[in-house]
């Protein structure tokens, strides 16, 4: 499943401001930023970015136009440090194939507002393809049905990503960093300033939505996402649930690199990523959740024999502030220093470096030069953790109709099983309980029977 992002930031919250401080945070999706800036600059941040001296304070480094481009045809090739291609040109190098320049005037002269387009050129494929990180966003979303989504309805609501996540000043709000778990705030005035985070449930719709009191009271304990999204991946595009990295470097008996591919076209194994599970319309798993998020940072020491959390989800169901969230979670097995017991960073997509890992499958080379470019220790022993991270489901919610049923998690085989906290008639079962239940019934029973003898007894004797 899982690359492993480790990158240097000062993360603010757009909404609250707030400083999160410098962390070398670890996501599971990239391996490495450091020695492959080339190639994340893809889809981040801007112009320019081939190495570690990307100035991120230039504000002539932001690519404005991969956001505000109407034509569909402003595209960007991997490798290019976030640049497009102004000549036509061979790619992948090697492969005989061209790629035709981006006519750059056309694309100018053309620019307006962002779309679910622009958005999803990067979002919908983040992880390395269609589908393949969030599960709740992918290409299906670009013009869905109501059934997909109801907000985003192509031929209803149609809202474009902006309708929710508003910005000022080009700070998007709603993060997965920082996320909002609970707002108790209510409905607030779009377009006013407001330091409330705008892509809330609540923001919208109020803590009261239901005609319903009791389907009102869940929601004081209950995400609305729980009920409104009964699955991800609803598109027709499979996302990404297992990825196992300690399976990559196998080669064909000719010492090509191999695909394998299952029946409906989905990449199953790759030479140079590992093997993966994927899958569609995917029940999500469900915590307790309070907004607040623990990563492991690239200088936490792990333990192996335990399950690596990337990012651990605080919360509980007597903290006051949690609810029960739907959640994606990725899992797989990634590198790690075997000595050290720290993850590590590869140089993974270079094809001009001998040392990076997609072109030599060397996990010792690749580790080494990226952890020295990085300027971090490495023992030059590789092992393979098994490794967890939580994505939250909030996009693709389905009409009111579609809304889970009371019987989903009401009844034996509930979608809460397992959840600490919670107690559900026809789910949380206890044979004892039951038995005093059903004892105490039948006493009941038995002590009304024997009164309504009794009575009838004495009323024929009284005659």
């Amino acid at each position: 499943m899982m690359k492993t992002t480790h990158w240097t930031w000062e993360y603010i919250n757009p909404v609250t401001k707030q400083k999160l401080g410098k962390k070398n945070i670890v996501n599971n999706f990239c391996i490495s930023i450091a020695a492959n800036e080339a190639y994340c600059a893809t889809c981040h941040v801007g112009y320019g970015m081939v190495d570690n001296k990307f100035d991120f304070t230039k504000q002539e480094n932001v690519d404005c136009v991969v956001c505000h481009d109407t034509t569909g045809t402003y595209r960007k090739q991997p490798g290019l440090g976030g640049g497009v291609v102004t000549q036509a040109m061979e790619f992948p190098p090697g492969s005989g194939k061209m790629v035709k320049p981006v006519d750059l005037r056309k694309v100018a002269q053309k620019v307006g507002k962002t779309s679910r387009d622009t958005c999803g050129s990067c979002h919908f494929r983040g992880g390395g393809g269609d589908g393949v990180k969030h599960g709740d966003m992918d290409s299906s979303l670009a013009a869905p049905e109501a059934e997909l989504d109801v907000h985003m309805d192509a031929v209803g609501l149609d809202f474009k990503c902006s309708t929710c996540h508003m910005t000022k000043d080009h700070q998007v709000p709603g993060s997965r960093y920082a996320p909002t778990a609970r707002d108790d705030k209510g409905r607030m005035i779009r377009g006013k300033l407001d330091p409330r985070n705008p892509t809330t449930c609540q923001s919208c719709h109020g803590n009261g939505p239901h005609k319903e009191v009791r389907l009102n009271n869940h929601a004081t304990k209950v995400a609305c996402q729980t009920c409104h999204i009964p699955a991800f991946a609803r598109g027709g595009v499979a996302t990404k649930m297992e990825w196992d990295w300690s399976t990559a470097g196998r080669r064909d008996k000719d010492g090509k690199h191999i695909d394998i591919l299952d029946a409906k076209g989905h990449k199953i194994y790759e030479s140079k990523e590992g093997s993966a599970v994927v899958a569609e319309n995917v029940v999500p798993e469900y915590r307790w959740f309070n907004g607040e998020v623990k990563y492991t940072l690239l200088s936490d020491k792990i333990d192996p024999s335990n399950v690596v959390k990337i990012n651990a989800w605080s919360g509980s169901p007597d903290d006051g502030k949690s609810l029960i969230w739907p959640v994606k979670i990725m899992r797989g097995k990634q590198p790690y220093d075997a000595v050290n017991m720290t993850l590590v960073r590869p140089e993974t997509a270079s094809p001009a470096d001998d040392t990076a890992y997609w072109k030599n499958l060397d996990w010792e080379k690749a580790i080494t030069f990226g952890m020295r470019y990085a300027g971090l220790p490495f023992s030059g022993k590789v092992g393979f953790v098994s490794t967890e991270m939580y994505w939250p489901i909030t996009h693709m919610v389905a009409p009111k109709a579609k809304a889970l049923a009371c019987v989903e998690c009401h009844s034996a085989t509930s979608r809460l099983k397992g959840l600490p906290g919670i107690y559900m008639p026809g789910y949380s079962a206890n044979h004892w309980l039951d038995l005093i239940g059903w004892g105490l019934a039948a006493l009941t029973l038995f002590g009304v029977v024997v009164h309504g003898l009794v009575r009838l007894a004495l009323a024929r004797k009284a005659r």
